[in-house]
């Protein structure tokens, strides 16, 4: 990923980028926003005021509690608003909430909820909502992939593992006993295990997302758009399988005065070739990640093309492969190590995704905080290197551990994308050639793909991971024993009590130590993943659109945006 230009780009970046993903803690500064100028400053507003975007995969869901996905973000945006909301500045300012307490000891936070704030059907958006929807994404049988993210609150975590035999907390059978209520119809009151510097902005996150009190008895809520209810800044307009989503303005949103949009239409394909045309011809107002693709092998002309419109963008987010560490012949320490040793990463961030991306040997990525500056410029991702050789002999010695005269047969899965098509088959093409290794490589649509991932259907897999606060707990928790984000089934006793320790830890440190030991075992010691390269967001931007919020994570906000007259 050339280290030199990126690196630059992204010491800017880190200079502003100590948020959220989707939120951001107060004071930590500002994401990377895209807008060129404010509206005071432009050529005069559109009179058509209609954003037209691509999703390069249909939402796997849109229930805020089932959310996991860059897609699925970007259009839960449009629909709901958390208690805090994030402004272009990485900055949490009021949403639902219109301001709020934090305790001297960082362990209760009093909101106070804009009476004004509504549900697209008039009600009124109340404290209990917030009580209710949390409580059902905690409930056991909801299954939440992203319920851990709840764990800040005192008892949220006991009540949603008090079914898990394996859980050695205190469980909590009452939710009264967690530590959120609302102590009047305006005033939600919520008590953390302990002082968390970022929690205020995850409120803005999707799993901190009101739902409406309809859907708990409406089974078509989230799968009906007609059905649904929402609090945010668009409502639902159309939902053609296959085919396009269309969003229009909410006028019962409490700060429809900002919204400039009118309408945002969204197509639906997964033929970056195709994205690229109709944003050439005018279709698309904006194209690229994280919700769209450029073709990688149109980057170089693009750029020569449309200097003013194309952007790349370092991010915080990290590109890699995760072993199935249960399945032959993964479940064999020395082969995983053998299969990331035996790639060549430079060549495919330089010839493959041609983005500036940065080659990767750990897991966390440029860009996250660490003690006094970035984790990552303060613990080396010098985990491992390079070694055909080294990955040879250590194939060797796997094998025969396992009794294998030859390897079982390998498939590696990724969802459809023609970026990630050409980055499977030139790994692929690396472990045929390093090792004399035959590999399958096989597209699955979106939806399949995340659930033949969630359900450990996989050897090798395709995988990203972006920030959705700035800490490196974000990155190095999900691979904790029985986290729900943990695909590759790794567990490490001393992994676990590596990262749980930074929890209570109040001296920094001691945190980022253990997180660093922790980085270690994951990558350096166990291999359960495999490092590729640390993303930059690629994307074009035609000129007439403002106000665009692109973060340090590549998070993007399309609801503050507006067309100027072309």
């Amino acid at each position: 990923m050339k280290r030199k230009s990126l690196l630059v780009l992204l010491t800017l970046i880190l200079a502003f980028g100590t948020v959220l993903a989707a939120c951001g803690s107060k004071n930590e500064g500002t994401g990377n926003n895209t807008d060129t100028g404010s509206a005071s400053e432009s050529n005069g507003l559109a009179k058509d005021q209609v954003l037209k975007i691509n999703l390069t995969a249909e939402p796997p869901t849109l229930d805020p509690a089932q959310a996991k996905d860059s897609q699925t973000n970007t259009v839960l945006k449009f629909l709901y608003e958390g208690l805090v909301r994030i402004d272009a500045d990485g900055k949490e300012q009021a949403g639902v909430a219109t301001d709020w307490k934090i305790s001297e000891d960082g362990l209760k936070y009093v909101f106070n909820l804009n009476p004004e704030a509504k549900w697209s059907n008039g009600d009124v958006i109340t404290a209990e909502d917030f009580v209710r929807s949390w409580e059902r994404a905690l409930k056991p049988e909801t299954a939440s992939p992203y319920a851990y993210q709840l764990y800040y609150i005192k008892g949220a975590e006991g009540y949603n593992r008090s079914s898990d035999e394996t859980f050695e907390g205190t469980k909590v059978t009452d939710f009264a006993q967690v530590g959120v209520k609302a102590t009047d119809e305006h005033t939600l009151e919520v008590t953390l295990e302990n002082p968390t510097p970022y929690f205020l902005g995850l409120t803005a996150f999707y799993t901190y997302y009101p739902v409406h009190q309809s859907a708990d008895t409406n089974d078509k809520f989230f799968t009906d758009y007609k059905n649904m209810i929402v609090n945010g800044p668009f409502t639902m307009d159309q939902f053609l399988k296959g085919q396009k989503i269309v969003v229009k303005k909410n006028d019962t949103y409490h700060a429809a005065s900002d919204i400039k949009l009118t309408e945002i239409d969204m197509s639906l394909t997964s033929s970056s070739a195709s994205e690229l045309q109709a944003y050439k011809s005018g279709q698309l107002d904006y194209t690229g990640a994280p919700n769209g693709e450029v073709p990688t092998e149109q980057i170089p002309s693009v750029k020569a093309e449309l200097p003013d419109e194309f952007k790349a963008t370092g991010i915080a987010s990290t590109y890699y492969y995760q072993f199935n560490v249960n399945e032959a012949p993964f479940n064999n320490v020395k082969i995983r190590k053998a299969f990331a040793m035996s790639i060549n990463r430079q060549p495919i961030v330089d010839k493959v995704t041609q983005g500036g991306q940065i080659p990767a040997f750990g897991f966390v990525p440029p860009g996250i905080r660490g003690e006094n500056g970035e984790f990552r410029d303060e613990h080396k991702d010098d985990y491992f290197t390079e070694n055909v050789e080294e990955a040879k002999k250590l194939l060797d010695e796997g094998m025969k551990e396992e009794g294998y005269t030859t390897l079982p047969a390998i498939t590696l899965i990724y969802n459809t994308s023609d970026a990630h098509a050409k980055v499977a088959l030139a790994i692929a093409d690396m472990w045929k050639n390093n090792l004399g290794v035959d590999v399958k490589t096989e597209n699955q649509e979106w939806k399949v793909f995340l659930d033949n991932r969630q359900k450990q259907n996989f050897q090798v897999a395709r995988a990203g991971w972006s920030a959705d606060y700035n800490d490196p707990y974000n990155f190095l928790e999900m691979w904790t024993t029985g986290n729900t984000n943990n695909d590759s089934k790794f567990s490490n006793a001393q992994y676990d009590k590596d990262v749980k320790d930074t929890v209570k830890s109040a001296d920094p440190a001691a945190r980022m130590a253990a997180f660093a030991d922790a980085e270690k075992i994951l990558i350096q010691d166990e291999m359960a993943v495999m490092p590729i390269y640390y993303y930059t967001n690629v994307s074009l931007t035609k000129p007439y659109l403002k106000g665009v919020q692109l973060d340090f994570s590549g998070a993007i906000d399309f609801t503050r945006a507006y067309l100027e007259e072309k």
